[in-house]
């Protein structure tokens, strides 16, 4: 199975997937940590994929939503965004709705 293959099957078993540096329990870079935080303040249930155990899947991840940057936040397969996007859609309330509509909260 390649990298995309991979990938497509975690989010596809997923419903809420954190392509991150590090685990949620133990984040390796501030922004995945941001992340990782709003959707525990949300109390949301996500996989968080460590993408620092694979060099192919921390390519590959980029590769295949087309964005430079870790983490990677995907929502019932929809590529949501990256820290900055996920921090100002928590902010303005968009995040929650989002959320809410996919009946994840």
């Amino acid at each position: 199975m390649g990298i995309k293959d991979q990938i497509e099957q975690i989010i596809k078993e997923n419903d809420v997937c954190l392509f991150m540096k590090g685990t949620p329990d133990s984040p390796q870079c501030g922004f995945s940590m941001a992340v990782s935080n709003i959707l525990k303040h949300l109390k949301v249930n996500f996989k968080g994929v460590n993408v620092l155990e694979n060099e192919n899947l921390r390519q590959g991840i980029k590769d295949f939503s087309d964005w430079p940057t870790i983490p990677q936040l995907y929502v019932k397969g929809d590529f949501i965004g990256g820290c900055d996007i996920v921090k100002e859609m928590f902010e303005n309330g968009e995040l929650k709705n989002i959320l809410a509509e996919k009946k994840i909260i």
